[in-house]
């Protein structure tokens, strides 16, 4: 590609021979006359046309390539022909797209980064979980493969623990295809009308002998007899178990685990209340994240896949919900998502 400045000068020769060739139609104009027009335009042409391209166009057109050179892809939304026209600076137009167009996929690349920490995370928390209850169960078998002669009363034990762990295992596991049908959408949300008071009454009639061993009360607080809702019963009931089955093991011994639902008019919101010792700030974020661990140690003791709230964010999410979060140490934590009315 020429240069601005040889670019100027040919403009400016052919604009020149064009003006002199006018001239010389002119009467009294000699040879001298058309020389110094001739000279004079070239000269005053090349500069004007020079500072023209320079700074209109080939500055223009300079910073565009630079940006152009981050771009890995050049897939960006192509600018239409009106919107040139209509534009004083077409150029302008181009290059404030294109600045868009690159702080946009620089934020992709930032979070392209971050699904791929997120990634690392997730398959080393898979491994992690996964290899726990393998290696028990498996040093359970080779125990008792190593010592034939051992009594039965210790085989029994030693079969019970590895059962233990393979029930662990197959729970964990299909934690993780229910995430992973949700998120793909293999499984889908068939909603009919459902009456939540019942339900909820049948979770705690399930969760009666777990909250009776923590002393924990069950409380469902709802003026309504009858709360009808447009939700896949089978999914939602697993959100409340989740969420309710969270409150016993997680909030205080001889505490209570709340359910309020309130009318909202076209839906109804429902919130799971307990009064344990809460969550605190820097964890709100991430506790919905597959595997995420609070406290490590109180997990394990407590049981559970670290799947359910990752479960229960994206059921909530396909019923055209959100999973809200309010929680304070020591004064207890709080989830509530709302759900359409049937009307």
């Amino acid at each position: 590609m020429l240069s601005p400045r040889y670019l100027s000068v040919i403009i400016a020769f052919v604009i020149a021979g064009v003006a002199t060739a006018f001239i010389s139609f002119l009467p009294h104009s000699d040879s001298t006359t058309l020389f110094v027009a001739f000279i004079s335009v070239l000269i005053f042409g090349s500069i004007l046309i020079y500072f023209a391209l320079d700074n209109l166009v080939f500055k223009e057109v300079n910073v565009l390539y630079d940006q152009i050179k981050q771009i890995k892809k050049k897939n960006f939304p192509l600018i239409s022909r009106k919107q040139l026209v209509q534009k004083e600076n077409p150029i302008e137009l181009l290059k404030s797209e294109l600045a868009a167009y690159v702080t946009t996929t620089e934020d992709e690349v930032k979070e392209l980064k971050k699904a791929a920490v997120y990634r690392q995370e997730f398959l080393a928390d898979v491994s992690h979980e996964l290899k726990t209850p393998i290696f028990a169960a498996q040093g359970f078998v080779h125990t008792l493969l190593d010592n034939p002669e051992e009594a039965p009363e210790i085989r029994q034990k030693f079969l019970e623990k590895a059962a233990k762990s393979l029930d662990g295992l197959d729970a964990l596991v299909k934690d993780l295809l229910t995430v992973s049908q949700i998120e793909t959408g293999a499984i889908k949300i068939e909603k009919k009308r459902i009456n939540l008071r019942p339900m909820v009454d049948e979770i705690f009639e399930q969760l009666e002998g777990k909250a009776k061993k923590r002393g924990v009360k069950l409380i469902l607080n709802c003026s309504d007899e009858v709360i009808d809702v447009k939700a896949d019963a089978q999914k939602i009931e697993q959100v409340l178990v989740n969420l309710v089955d969270n409150g016993i093991k997680y909030g205080n011994q001889d505490g209570k685990v709340t359910v309020f639902i309130e009318d909202r008019k076209k839906s109804y919101l429902i919130s799971i209340k307990d009064n344990g010792p809460g969550i605190s700030e820097k964890h709100l974020p991430r506790i919905f994240e597959r595997f995420y661990r609070i406290d490590k140690s109180r997990t394990k003791l407590s049981g559970g896949t670290g799947l359910g709230l990752s479960i229960v964010k994206h059921i909530v999410q396909a019923h055209g919900s959100k999973i809200q979060v309010e929680s304070k140490v020591d004064k207890g934590t709080s989830f509530s998502f709302k759900l359409e009315k049937a009307l």
